[in-house]
């Protein structure tokens, strides 16, 4: 799967840092960028690169909220030619599925989870790479966007009832970013990257659905972007993902989601060069970073949630994985 993005990601990037008295261009170039390719919005760039372009500037300044600061002049105008198409979606629930039915115009490596519990909805996010990185600054402008997004549909008055970070909290001087971008309460530390808010908020009429806009925006893309569908390789990336912290990411459950035989999958996989086992690798690799960094999950909880009946089995796997211990690894 190519790990591309949009320019228009590190919107306000150039303006924030030099806010912090900072020179970005050194860091730019650092990966392989400059500010006159940050130009053209619509411009896809390694993704890759631009997550390691905020955790180096976020290091260099000194700034551990660049992302959520970056995220508070975002618009829904900054998503590009979808804009027209999400904002006039009849509801939040329609507008989400307009935005992943375009994740790949947008982001390819940003995965977002929809799961209703009860009378909450929680939006999880998480970043789908080949090779884990740490993302702690691209995290946080993602969940200030979505938020935005959420706000745009739902009124200016909408907040979330939570929004959790899989990161420690901040400093006492960096919280009022938080609560300027978020406006609800916040907890760090958790298990997830996510935004929790009332399951009514899905269906909750959008007063600036526009039928008519609506359906000319999805003509125009429809007819002008020619959107790429997801592929194979995709679809089986997200659905690991998904059922593997319930212990049923297996490749026979994937292909019956799929509405497939496991030798089908296994051949339309075997197409696009790759394998079941190589992309559960990859996203235990990827989740494994994220819960290890995180200081309340118990090393047996991580195996867990990795599809590990035994820690001996999890510390194995990690030691081929990564060359040392889930111990050695969170130290």
């Amino acid at each position: 799967m190519t790990e591309l993005v949009r320019v228009a990601a590190l919107s306000g990037y150039i303006e924030t840092m030099t806010s912090l008295g900072c020179d970005p261009r050194p860091l730019l170039k650092e990966q392989g960028l400059s500010a006159g390719l940050l130009v053209n919005p619509e411009q896809l760039i390694p993704a890759r690169a631009a997550i390691r372009l905020l955790e180096r500037s976020a290091a260099e300044s000194g700034c551990a909220t660049l992302g959520l600061r970056m995220a508070e002049g975002r618009a829904l105008a900054n998503l590009g030619a979808t804009s027209l198409l999400i904002a006039h979606q009849p509801t939040l629930r329609h507008a989400l599925v307009a935005l992943q039915e375009f994740r790949a115009r947008i982001n390819s490596t940003l995965v977002l989870h929809v799961e209703e519990i009860g009378s909450d909805t929680i939006l999880r996010e998480d970043f789908a790479l080949r090779r884990p990185e740490p993302s702690r600054q691209s995290t946080d402008l993602a969940l200030g966007v979505v938020t935005r997004l959420c706000a745009e549909v739902l009124g200016s008055d909408w907040t979330p009832r939570l929004v959790c970070f899989s990161h420690q909290a901040p400093a006492a001087a960096e919280l009022p970013v938080f609560s300027r971008v978020f406006r609800c309460p916040l907890q760090f530390d958790n298990e997830l990257n996510g935004i929790i808010l009332r399951q009514a908020d899905m269906d909750r009429p959008n007063r600036r659905a526009d039928d008519q806009l609506a359906g000319h925006a999805r003509r125009l893309l429809d007819t002008a972007m020619n959107p790429v569908e997801r592929t194979v390789t995709q679809e089986v990336d997200q659905l690991i993902r998904l059922l593997l912290p319930v212990g049923r990411a297996s490749l026979q459950n994937c292909a019956a989601s799929m509405g497939m035989t496991v030798r089908t999958l296994q051949r339309a996989l075997d197409a696009e060069g790759t394998s079941f086992s190589a992309l559960l690798g990859e996203a235990r690799m990827q989740l494994a970073t994220q819960y290890l960094a995180n200081p309340r999950m118990r090393i047996t909880d991580v195996a867990e949630m990795l599809g590990y009946s035994s820690i001996g089995a999890f510390s194995r796997w990690h030691s081929l994985a990564f060359g040392d211990s889930p111990r050695a690894r969170r130290r």
